[in-house]
């Protein structure tokens, strides 16, 4: 059987044909897009589960094409750019076989560099704290020096193609300890006879030699002398990978942390349970991964998000150890997170218990999942989310657990009756108020154990204060829910989607890739905010720091990250560095078109158009 499909942006509707070489008898259509879908044309809608619907479709002929025109369920959805297609389609036979359908090219395509502004400071990313230039160059591809931090470099400059790093017969690297140095600090001379790096311990030490190893690939080997005197704004430099809507092979996510560690980036955020799967090999709910780890045709979690006929995997302990150890070689701290209440979908398709029987609510979440929340009443709820914070907890030596706590659905609860005796007996009043309970009571076992909880803005709502307990808070809607965080008390990690959601768009081109709900960002609207935002410097103490953020609903291959992520997060690790906060739109772009040297060297694809 030979079959064909083809679907493009018309306006707000999404023309789709399909054209079969042998005659099909009611075929159906399965396939997923961003948002909840609506037939205009062509079928009859049999299915809908969030993005993922299946469509009976009238006999089709051989050879004749047959047309369906799609829309969304809200009508104010327009596709924006080509993500917005059907992902993942196949069609499913009267026998009950399927077939795959040829899919479109995904992914950013190859585009024309823009022209850059001349740049003509330091080319490194992040830019440092001082740089005093001194007359002449210092040629330089390998140094000579030893100690683990050093070896540590080499060894991620080896595995990325841009090694040696160190050799017996490279420039002399002296290394001089000075107790009195911040832990991240360091001082670099370079002189036309070689090179001095000053720091307190391994860290500064790392971070030094990351620098001499960045600037030997954007100087080509001919370093500017000149002293560097560096140390981070910030202590938390984070980027967040989903690989819930699609899983990413170990070897990509030592693939990532490799490349944070090129910009100095020092915390890893998996994310690795939402409505589409929990893919975390945990030993306290072995039924919860086992039967959420695939999505697809005939399996509890549908085909969402491209996840088309099968698609998944999971993350074994031995899996976690070994990321933790190659990111903790990078200075890397991994932050684990489990996902609750809210976009509990998966979870609650698997698991028994953890809603209401009689809950009549019929609340459906923004991504079009209906009764996606776990239910704070239910006492199966506490037997899994326990002792799973406390598995969890133990496997990761960060000492931070992230509970997640965004995006709960309007009326989520409204019509649980258990959740109406819950609120009696506990003096609350409404949904947010029993979030804010059933978090800090989530929390209040995880401190117990020693553990600092982390969670998403919204977990600091609720009447008697939200989940409380030092909690680590993450703002990212904007910056407004963090302000009031921090000044509640909190800890906050500033990652606001308008400028570090490196999964929305970098372009209004209907060729371009990526989601358009938050904005669209531009390399320079990454450098366009103040992570302590003008009007509230009251609160600077309590900002620790700032994180890019990967989401992926429309990603189906690994590779596809690559160019979203690249260049934007320069911009990003300048930003959570640079005490100065030294660079504009046009300074990172011109700085950006000599660092895109490295991640050619490493064969990380670069959204050259960007």
């Amino acid at each position: 059987m030979n079959l064909t499909f083809d679907a493009r942006l018309n306006d707000a509707v999404i023309d789709c044909t399909i054209t079969s070489d042998v005659a099909l008898v009611a075929p159906v259509l399965c396939f997923s897009l961003m948002a909840p879908p609506r037939v205009v044309a062509g079928g009859e809608m049999i299915r809908s589960e969030a993005g993922y619907a299946e469509v009976r479709l009238p006999d089709l002929v051989a050879g004749v094409p047959h047309a369906v025109t799609l829309g969304h369920a809200n009508p104010t959805f327009k596709p924006g750019n080509r993500a917005w297609l059907p992902l993942g389609a196949y069609l499913r036979m009267a026998d009950g076989t399927t077939v795959p359908l040829p899919a479109g090219p995904a992914g950013v395509l190859d585009t024309e560099p823009k022209m850059a502004p001349r740049f003509d400071g330091l080319r490194l990313i992040p830019q440092p704290r001082l740089w005093t230039p001194a007359p002449g160059t210092l040629k330089a591809r390998t140094f000579a020096g030893r100690g683990e931090p050093l070896e540590a470099v080499a060894a991620l400059a080896q595995r990325n193609g841009i090694g040696p790093f160190l050799a017996a017969d490279g420039v002399v690297l002296d290394i001089h300890h000075d107790p009195s140095m911040a832990e991240e600090a360091y001082e670099i001379v370079l002189a036309a006879d070689g090179v001095t790096l000053k720091a307190a311990g391994r860290s500064g030490l790392f971070y030094g030699a990351i620098t001499l190893l960045q600037l030997s690939l954007t100087y080509d080997g001919a370093l500017p002398c000149g002293q560097i005197v560096d140390a981070p704004r910030f202590g938390w430099r984070g980027q967040h990978l989903d690989c819930a809507r699609h899983f990413y092979a170990p070897a990509t996510l030592h693939r990532l942390t490799d490349m944070m560690a090129l910009f100095k980036l020092n915390r890893f955020h998996w994310h690795f349970a939402d409505d589409e799967a929990f893919r975390l090999q945990v030993d306290c709910a072995p039924d919860l991964w086992r039967q959420t780890e695939y999505r697809g045709e005939g399996l509890p979690v549908p085909g969402v998000f491209g996840g088309g006929i099968r698609s998944g995997g999971s993350y074994s302990k031995d899996d976690v150890r070994a990321l933790i150890a190659h990111a903790a070689a990078l200075n890397i701290a991994v932050l684990p997170e489990i996902e609750v209440p809210g976009h509990a979908f998966a979870m609650n398709r698997v698991l028994p218990g953890l809603r209401d029987p009689e809950d009549t609510g019929t609340e459906r979440s923004v991504q079009g999942y209906a009764r996606n929340a776990v239910n704070p009443a239910m006492q199966a709820t506490w037997d899994l989310l326990e002792p799973l914070a406390a598995e969890v907890a133990a496997l990761f030596p960060i000492g931070i657990v992230h509970l997640g706590c965004d995006e709960l659905a309007p009326g989520t609860w409204d019509g649980s009756p258990a959740v109406d005796a819950l609120k009696a007996r506990e003096g609350l009043a409404n949904r947010d108020d029993v979030q804010g309970w059933m978090m800090a009571k989530l929390a209040a076992g995880l401190v117990a154990q020693g553990v600092r909880p982390a969670a998403w803005e919204e977990a600091a709502k609720g009447a008697q204060g939200g989940i409380g307990h030092g909690a680590l808070m993450f703002s990212w809607t904007g910056q407004g829910p963090g302000i009031e965080a921090a000044r509640m008390g909190h800890d906050v990690v500033m990652c606001p989607a308008q400028h570090v959601y490196f999964d929305l768009a970098h372009s209004a081109d209907a060729g371009d890739w990526g989601a358009t709900w938050a904005a669209i960002v531009g390399l320079e609207d990454v450098v366009n905010w103040r992570p302590v935002p003008e009007g509230a410097e009251d609160i600077a103490a309590r900002v620790v720091g700032v994180q890019g953020t990967f989401w992926s609903e429309f990603t189906t291959a690994d590779a596809q990250i690559e160019p979203m992520l690249a260049p934007r997060i320069l911009g990003m690790a300048n930003k959570a560095w640079d005490v100065a906060d030294s660079l504009d739109g046009p300074a990172l772009r011109g700085l950006a078109a000599h660092v895109v040297l490295v991640f050619d060297r490493i064969g990380w694809q670069c959204h050259k158009g960007a």
